[in-house]
């Protein structure tokens, strides 16, 4: 069997986004862009949470981003998309609704273990289970395969993409699969953005909980400072070096996500005709650039390399003052969008 859906493979910054944007472009109507940083603002990405008792690879868990998953949800349903997700317990049931798909001609979104995917370069098949893709097409028994680390439309073995989809272990996938139904020939624009604007400061000046939002930014630059005295010097860097990987290497991280949280912003300015947006949208872009500067001194202290100053004092500082600017940020965006209107409003 033989099909290709005609699907436009996208090299992108985060692969939920990616995937997203990708599927609601290629069932437009009307010839559409939307935009990575659009469904990332609009599906309220942005986040902070560290939460030592949770273990993640082993590691105490950091996340600068809402649960997987989440974006794509949410975006979709504020933008008004119809879309039909669903999860297998028979592989054999999941491979079958992919295929039924395909023979419709549409292309479908997955959820896999990244560790799979034989097309992927071997420095990123870490065990992640939160990875998408797009599937375009199948030739004989291989998968066509759209995935934004890669340059081009791949090859995937059927084996290999049902190994994928049913990877073992944390926020297993489950056959996720995502198939889009309606994109409206006018998405919710304005209630898309200004929803996604007021989930995100919900979440990031959340007063209750001391490990989530900019109370969390605080409470892991508390814990950094006394790393050194409670953890000793390779368990401090070895915990230093997972929180790198976590906002450097895995997905889009600290930094970028604040770039692509301005972006949104920027183009928000526009849909919802107020340019103080742009305003705040350069003030995130300035704190993603504090982030950046934390991971690179705190990579470089990882490597045995630090420079005079530099320690976990140091480290800490910044993150004090990235909480304090995106609190400011956020309390501001929390005036200028007071009040989300209806979603019939596009």
């Amino acid at each position: 069997m033989d099909i290709e859906t005609g699907y436009k493979h996208r090299v992108g910054a985060h692969c939920e986004t990616c995937v997203t944007a990708g599927l609601i472009n290629h069932h437009s109507s009307n010839g559409m862009d939307v935009t990575e940083p659009l469904v990332f603002g609009t599906g309220a990405g942005l986040n902070f949470v560290h939460v030592p008792v949770l273990k993640f690879m082993g590691l105490p868990l950091t996340s600068f981003r809402s649960p997987a998953g989440s974006i794509m949800k949410k975006s979709l349903e504020r933008l008004g998309v119809q879309a039909q997700i669903r999860y297998f317990s028979d592989q054999d049931k999941a491979m079958q609704a992919l295929d039924a798909e395909l023979d419709k001609g549409l292309p479908v979104g997955l959820q896999v273990g990244v560790y799979w995917l034989p097309f992927i370069q071997e420095v990123f098949r870490i065990h992640l289970n939160l990875h998408n893709l797009v599937v375009t097409g199948k030739k004989g028994n291989d998968y066509l395969v759209s995935d934004f680390l890669t340059n081009e439309i791949a090859v995937c073995p059927a084996k290999d993409l049902r190994k994928a989809r049913f990877s073992k272990g944390t926020m297993a996938p489950r056959g996720r699969m995502v198939s889009i139904q309606k994109v409206p020939d006018r998405l919710r624009l304005r209630y898309a953005c200004s929803s996604g604007i007021r989930d995100v400061c919900n979440t990031m000046l959340q007063p209750l909980f001391p490990f989530v939002g900019v109370k969390g930014i605080r409470y892991i630059a508390n814990r950094i400072e006394k790393w050194p005295s409670t953890l000793g010097e390779r368990g401090s860097r070895r915990n230093l070096g997972n929180v790198i990987m976590m906002q450097e290497e895995i997905g889009t991280g600290g930094a970028g996500f604040r770039y692509m949280f301005a972006a949104f912003l920027e183009e928000s300015a526009g849909i919802l005709s107020d340019e103080r947006l742009l305003r705040l949208s350069g003030q995130m872009t300035a704190t993603g650039d504090k982030w950046r500067s934390f991971g690179v001194q705190a990579a470089r202290h990882c490597k045995g390399r630090s420079r005079e100053g530099e320690g976990f004092a140091s480290y800490a500082a910044v993150l004090r003052e990235c909480a304090d600017e995106e609190e400011s940020i956020f309390r501001e965006l929390k005036k200028i969008v007071p009040k989300i209107p209806s979603a019939k409003a596009m």
